[in-house]
């Protein structure tokens, strides 16, 4: 798993190289799919890296990407194993050039992500885990294991999407109380959890399993949880809609946190 680890980060460098190169270049050449989501020359680009890159590395396992959605669910459910890939999470966020978006990588084995990488091309910051290795964030050439708030603050930092803000989380913060609230994009709300800088991140709105499955690894191996509201882990690949419930991401589990 070390090995496959160093491959699958190395790769999510090569594809954030490729999405910074149109980045820095100003040409997006932005697009938009069936559901009005935006779409540029960067997600295509980081989605060709990664394929290459995976079939290389493990050419016998099949590949699931944002950009390849439309593989049927009768042959995905025939997979035990399969890597879930967004080439680009956090396009809005890319558009606007704030820097908030990732790639993210991850291997899912029985519905569960086993190994993961989240890359966030302009900082050059790497978060990877896997099931019996760890976890960790690579930031300036540092590797430091990373762990999550055992213990929130009185009063809590939640972390909410930048984009993506639903009137369900703003009902929700309300009835939660005094909070510190900081809006972030991407799969970066996750990793700010993962790393112990916020205690909670409500997501009541809809995303999909390549927006999650890589973060949902780097939480849980860092000690935390990433669980629907009847309080179960968030699953893959066990239906046909690729669409996730809504959830929560926390790590301290004596705040009740989906009571509220």
């Amino acid at each position: 798993m070390n090995e496959l680890l160093s491959q699958v980060e190395q790769l999510a460098v090569k594809a954030g190289v490729a999405i910074l190169e149109i980045y820095e270049s100003g040409d997006f050449g932005v697009d938009h799919k069936t559901d009005d989501s935006p779409l540029t020359k960067a997600d295509l680009a980081s989605h060709q890296v990664i394929i290459q890159g995976l079939s290389a590395i493990t050419p016998d396992i099949p590949v699931l990407s944002e950009e390849s959605a439309q593989i049927s669910y009768e042959e995905r459910k025939t997979w035990d194993k399969y890597w879930l890939v967004d080439p680009l999470d956090g396009t809005k966020e890319f558009i606007k050039r704030n820097g908030e978006f990732t790639v993210n990588i991850a291997l899912i084995e029985k519905g569960k992500p086993v190994l993961s990488c989240v890359y966030v091309p302009v900082s050059k910051v790497s978060y990877s885990a896997a099931v019996g290795v760890g976890v960790y964030k690579r930031d300036n050439g540092q590797k430091r294991a990373i762990s999550v708030m055992k213990h929130s603050r009185f009063k809590p930092t939640i972390v909410g999407s930048r984009s993506h803000m639903s009137d369900d989380v703003k009902a929700y913060l309300e009835r939660l109380g005094q909070h510190e609230l900081v809006s972030m994009g991407s799969s970066l709300k996750f990793c700010l959890v993962a790393e112990g800088k916020a205690d909670l991140y409500p997501r009541l709105g809809l995303t999909s399993e390549w927006d999650t499955a890589a973060a949902q690894c780097i939480v849980e191996q860092a000690g935390g949880y990433v669980v629907t509201l009847d309080g179960k882990p968030l699953k893959y690949n066990s239906k046909d809609s690729l669409l996730n419930p809504h959830f929560m991401v926390y790590g301290d589990v004596s705040r009740r946190w989906i009571e509220i």
